[in-house]
């Protein structure tokens, strides 16, 4: 299977689906990453020099996950740009995918509801779209759950590839919302999930025999004691 993973910033995809595209990976799928912004506003001191920084970034933080595909649309602008929407298009229907990966339309930052919304629109009857998490989970109502266990070291990794962002917040927040997940499907301490919902249109109503492996189902009670776990 082939899955597109569409960010808007330089570490976008490290922070809200690398968990699911590192298994996705491991059981053979093909990747094609892709960045839509230059990532230049980012920063106390925005510009080029910020840019190419935040390209290199990109690059080492996705380095076990395979190459990226950088677009350099304005950051902080992606709404407004006039060639947005037809460069995200022919992306998408030249690479064909089975899956795309991108944000919400109700997250927080202007540029991520922009991309969703190209991306929304681009994809058409190609593909089904999946909505990765808002940041801290803020407005979004998981549909599926990814266990990320096994990757969660190589996520925060990445995440600390992004040396211009000050990188400790954005894993610490990341910590906390996985392993929130992952207790949300009653997962024992130390694992961690991912969430997602679909755009769910005709004739994409259900997405789960594409996705990796949700946390393992645990009852919340014990049969023989009745006790909680």
């Amino acid at each position: 299977m082939q899955i597109m993973a569409i960010g808007a910033h330089p570490d976008d995809l490290e922070i809200f689906m690398y968990g699911l595209l590192a298994a996705a990976a491991s059981r053979g799928d093909g990747l094609h990453l892709v960045v839509a912004t230059d990532g230049a506003a980012g920063g106390s001191e925005p510009g080029p020099a910020l840019a190419k920084q935040r390209a290199a970034e990109a690059r080492a933080g996705l380095a076990q996950l395979g190459e990226v595909q950088l677009l350099d649309l304005p950051d902080g602008d992606l709404s407004y740009a006039s060639d947005a929407a037809s460069t995200i298009t022919s992306i998408i229907r030249d690479a064909k995918p089975d899956l795309i990966v991108t944000h919400a339309p109700e997250d927080y930052h202007p540029d991520h509801r922009a991309l969703s919304r190209f991306v929304s629109d681009a994809a058409g009857f190609i593909c089904p779209v999946l909505f990765c998490d808002t940041l801290m989970g803020v407005g979004f109502t998981p549909e599926y759950y990814v266990d990320i266990t096994p990757y969660f070291d190589a996520k925060q990794a990445a995440i600390m590839a992004h040396i211009s962002q000050h990188p400790d917040r954005f894993a610490a927040a990341t910590a906390i919302m996985n392993r929130f997940r992952a207790a949300q499907c009653n997962a024992p301490e130390g694992h961690y999930a991912e969430a997602y919902r679909i755009n769910s249109r005709f004739p994409f109503s259900d997405v789960r025999a594409l996705l990796p492996a949700p946390p393992p189902y645990r009852p919340f009670y014990v049969p023989e004691s009745d006790a909680l776990i």
